[in-house]
């Protein structure tokens, strides 16, 4: 799912590197305004701590390796904290693992960091869901597309940004076939990051669902509404 160094042509990098700039400032922005803006840093520290380690935890779909992202399971908890939560998450993953890679940093931000920010908000749009399905029915439907929703866009971005890259010196076709080998190879998995987010979200109702409550309130989409 990363994006690593050497792939992608500079002008992409640095427009990566733009957005992903622009959209944190944003984010920071809206949980500026927030009457206790400290009030999810340790919530946002938590995540991010787990969205790292999420990476390690591969699981093997032939014909390529695949692990959990939680990209879902951030916007749904933390709203606006998502992006910066999983920008932080991905400069760790490079520096210490080498996922990735630091030119392509934006531009894996962009491409995990907005399909939170929209997991966010449709979870915070479940209230439309209670009146058939109950507040817990509710959550757990809107999770777990959330959470199913985050990883289908950024498997399909990553796609399409692979896509439109690959350089005259590679073999296209046998390109063009391991990438999409890769996109169904996620299949699975985008089903259970659907599953994982809504049975958490399950247990945090029944233990503290205090812990659902949205911090800054997420965005209804990427870059607009997180004035």
């Amino acid at each position: 799912m990363h994006l690593p160094d050497g792939l992608i042509p500079a002008p992409i990098c640095l427009g990566g590197y733009g957005l992903t700039g622009l959209t944190t400032w944003l984010c920071l922005r809206r949980i500026d305004r927030h009457p206790d803006p400290s009030r999810g840093i340790a919530r946002a520290a938590l995540l991010t701590a787990a969205f790292f380690a999420a990476s390690s935890l591969r699981i093997p779909i032939p014909p390529a390796s695949v692990h959990l992202v939680l990209n879902g399971l951030l916007g749904v908890m933390l709203g606006a904290f998502a992006f910066p939560a999983v920008l932080v998450g991905l400069t760790l993953q490079a520096l210490l693992f080498g996922h990735g890679g630091m030119t392509t940093l934006g531009v894996n931000a962009v491409l995990m960091g907005w399909p939170a920010l929209v997991a966010g908000a449709i979870f915070q749009r479940r209230l439309v869901l209670r009146p058939w399905l109950g507040d817990r029915g509710a959550a757990l439907v809107a999770s777990g597309v959330a959470g199913s929703v985050a990883l289908g866009l950024s498997t399909a971005i990553f796609f399409v940004i692979a896509l439109g890259t690959i350089t005259p010196d590679l073999n296209e076709q046998a390109e063009r076939a391991a990438l999409l080998g890769l996109a169904i190879a996620h299949g699975p998995v985008i089903l259970l990051e659907g599953l994982f987010t809504a049975a958490v979200v399950g247990f945090l109702q029944r233990v503290n669902p205090e812990l659902l409550e949205g911090l800054g309130g997420p965005p209804r989409s990427p870059i607009q509404d997180c004035p």
